[in-house]
C-alpha cells in the first residue's frame, strides 16, 4: 500500500462514523477531514449531527462550519479546500483521515470531477425557472430519468444533474466517469455496516434527540436571518422537515417521525452507493460492536496493510 494513503472511513447515517473516529484517535494521530455535505454549514449543528465541541477540540475537525446557510458548497470545492487541509494536516506529521457519508464529495476527492464546459447562460435561466416550479418529488424523478447514476439527495444535487443533462447532452454521472483518476487521494475504505432493525433503532433515537434538542428551534433562527426554506443549507434531511413544520406545512408532533422516515431513505441511498461505488479493497466492519474495538481493528489494520 502507497505511504501516501489515507484512511476513508464510510457508512451511511447515524452509523456511530463520529464515535468511531474519536475512539480512533487513542491509537493514531489523527485529525478529521469531514466528508459530510450537511455539517459544512454553520448554525446547523443539532440538525446535521456535527460533532461536539468538545470532541471537535480532543480531535481537530475540518470541513465542518466552512459555509453560510444560504451558500452553495458544491463537490468541487470541497475537493479542492479538502486537499488543502490534507496537505496541512501531513505537514504536522500527523494522519489526516476522512469521514463521512457524503458519497460524491468522496468521488470528487479520490476520482476528480470533471471540468464542467461552458453552458449556455439563456439556457441556463430558462432551466433554472423550470426547475425551481417543481416539487421536490418531481425533480428528483426528472433527475433519475435524465441520469440513471443519480443517487437521490435534495434539490441541489437533483437540480444539478438536469442542467449538466439537458444543457450537455450527457448525464452528471457519466461526467463523473470520465474524470476518474484525477483525484488527489489514495483512499483506505473503512465501511461500517449494520443490520438494517440496528440502523432503524439507531435512526429513531438520533430523530428523537434532535428534536429534544432543538432541531426546531435551530432552524426557526437561521430562517430568521432571512434565508428562503429551500436555501441549500437548509435542503437535507431532517431540516426540511423542521421547515416543514416552521411554514404550517405539518404538526410538531409528526417533525421526529418524518425525519426518522426521511433518513432510514437516506441510508439506504448511501449503503447501495457504498456498496457499488467506492474501488479497490474494503475492510468492512460490523458497526454493532463498541466503538472502541471497532477502533482497534482499525488501527491493527492500518499498520498491517
Amino acid at each position: 500500500m502507497d505511504d501516501a494513503s489515507i484512511p476513508v472511513l464510510v457508512g451511511p447515517t447515524a452509523i456511530g462514523k463520529t464515535a468511531v473516529a474519536m475512539a480512533l484517535s487513542a491509537h493514531l494521530p489523527i485529525e478529521v477531514i469531514s466528508a459530510d455535505s450537511r455539517q459544512v454549514y454553520r448554525r446547523l449543528d443539532v440538525g446535521t449531527a456535527k460533532p461536539t465541541r468538545r470532541e471537535r477540540q480532543r480531535v481537530p475537525h475540518h470541513g465542518v462550519d466552512v459555509a453560510d446557510p444560504g451558500e452553495r458548497y458544491s463537490a468541487g470545492r470541497y475537493a479542492r479546500e479538502a486537499a488543502g487541509w490534507i496537505a496541512e494536516v501531513r505537514s504536522r506529521r500527523r494522519l489526516p483521515v476522512i469521514v463521512g457519508g457524503t458519497g460524491l464529495y468522496i468521488r470528487a476527492l479520490v476520482d476528480g470531477l470533471f471540468i464542467e464546459p461552458p453552458l449556455d447562460p439563456e439556457r441556463r435561466r430558462e432551466l433554472e425557472h423550470w426547475v425551481g416550479g417543481l416539487p421536490a418529488g418531481d425533480l428528483v424523478r426528472w433527475a433519475a430519468r435524465l441520469d440513471p447514476g443519480f443517487a437521490g439527495g435534495g434539490r441541489q444535487r437533483a437540480t444539478r444533474s438536469i442542467e449538466i443533462a439537458l444543457l450537455t447532452g450527457h448525464a452528471l454521472s457519466n461526467w463523473h466517469l470520465r474524470a476518474r483518476g484525477e483525484g488527489t487521494v489514495a483512499p483506505w475504505y473503512v465501511r461500517l455496516t449494520a443490520p438494517r432493525p440496528v440502523l432503524h433503532q439507531r435512526i429513531k433515537v438520533r430523530a428523537e434527540e434532535m428534536v429534544r434538542r432543538g432541531l426546531i428551534e435551530e432552524v426557526a433562527a437561521v430562517l430568521s436571518e432571512g434565508h428562503p426554506g429551500d436555501a441549500h443549507g437548509l435542503d437535507g434531511v431532517g431540516l426540511r422537515e423542521a421547515v416543514q413544520y416552521l411554514h404550517g406545512k405539518r404538526s410538531r408532533d409528526t417533525v421526529a417521525h418524518a425525519v426518522a422516515t426521511s433518513t432510514r431513505q437516506y441510508a439506504k441511498r448511501q449503503e447501495t452507493w457504498f456498496r457499488h461505488q467506492i474501488r479497490g479493497p474494503v475492510l468492512t466492519l460490523d458497526a454493532t460492536r463498541s466503538p472502541d474495538e471497532i477502533a482497534a481493528e482499525i488501527a491493527t489494520a492500518w499498520a498491517q496493510r
